[in-house]
């Protein structure tokens, strides 16, 4: 296990490097001049050449790219042409509520898809799982930002019972952390439907029923174990997604998250703090893809790595 752990962070540094190459020249690339949108548009030339010798944006591609990896393996990020601020300070401040927002979105994503994925297993075509299964294609099909925005306008503005946006109390974190798990739990409750009527025609929970096992030991202690791994893959990726922080979600409700902060950053072109996002976003994926893996071995005893 520990050669293959090993193994797997040597292969996350080229998958780091080539996001690193990807973000800098792409968000570089992009239209606009950073330094005449900092100056503002009643800015003189002298005040836009200023700045952007003070960014370094008057020389080359290959040698901001130079400088930006010597900063990099140092542990500087830069500083945020926005705030004047050190991008990990910017980062970090809202790191914390992208974190909490992701925990409660997960815990509503696997109440709801477990809970529906096993029931619509069990009762296959009754009327729970026709509704489910209905309930999950919407999930799957609808934007999360139109989500988002209905369940703002009826709890919010009609009902009355939820704060709008913003965050502060734990009502704020209610309509945000909904929208977000229920959008993921519709895949976790196909996901786990399909694998547990996959498990429950194999010849092992025959056997288990024909001792006389109740069913409800069947169901969880024998089918749900052995439905786990793709389950299990699928939170995997949506947690990872959470984590690295959902742009729409906290851009409807106006969560302060590395998310909303990201979408700030690109509307201003604050090239550092983008790429730090990224970045940050791309090593959470790669982590979390790591104890999915790991996870895997501890669910199926039959699975080792060599």
């Amino acid at each position: 296990m520990g050669i293959y752990i090993l193994k797997r962070l040597g292969l996350a540094v080229p998958t780091m490097i080539g996001v690193v190459v990807a973000v800098f020249f792409a968000v570089r690339l992009s239209p606009g001049d950073t330094a005449v949108m900092i100056a503002g548009e009643h800015a003189t030339t002298a005040m836009v050449e200023e700045i952007r010798r003070e960014l370094g944006l008057d020389r080359g591609l290959h040698v901001q790219f130079g400088i930006f990896m010597r900063n990099l393996f140092t542990g500087d990020f830069g500083i945020s042409s926005r705030s004047r601020r050190p991008v990990t300070t910017e980062i970090w401040a809202r790191f914390p509520h992208t974190i909490e927002l992701a925990l409660s979105s997960m815990v509503v994503a696997a109440l709801v898809g477990i809970s529906a994925g096993i029931i619509s297993a069990i009762k296959q075509y009754s009327i729970f799982d026709n509704t489910a299964m209905i309930g999950a294609l919407l999930g799957v099909s609808m934007p999360v930002f139109w989500q988002g925005l209905l369940m703002m306008f009826l709890f919010a503005v009609i009902l009355g019972w939820l704060p709008v946006a913003g965050r502060g109390t734990f009502q704020h974190l209610i309509l945000p952390s909904v929208t977000l798990g229920t959008s993921a739990a519709a895949l976790i409750a196909r996901m786990v439907r399909s694998s547990m009527l996959e498990v429950l025609q194999q010849e092992f929970i025959t056997t288990a029923r024909a001792k006389g096992l109740r069913e409800y030991i069947v169901i969880y202690r024998h089918a749900l174990r052995n439905a786990w791994i793709p389950v299990v893959t699928i939170m995997g990726l949506q947690l990872g997604g959470l984590m690295g922080g959902a742009v729409l979600t906290e851009t409807v409700f106006a969560w302060p998250g590395v998310g909303r902060l990201m979408v700030d950053s690109i509307f201003a072109r604050d090239f550092p703090v983008v790429q730090g996002v990224v970045l940050l976003a791309a090593l959470i994926f790669v982590f979390t893809n790591l104890f999915v893996d790991i996870l895997y071995a501890f669910l199926d005893p039959r699975i080792r790595y060599e």
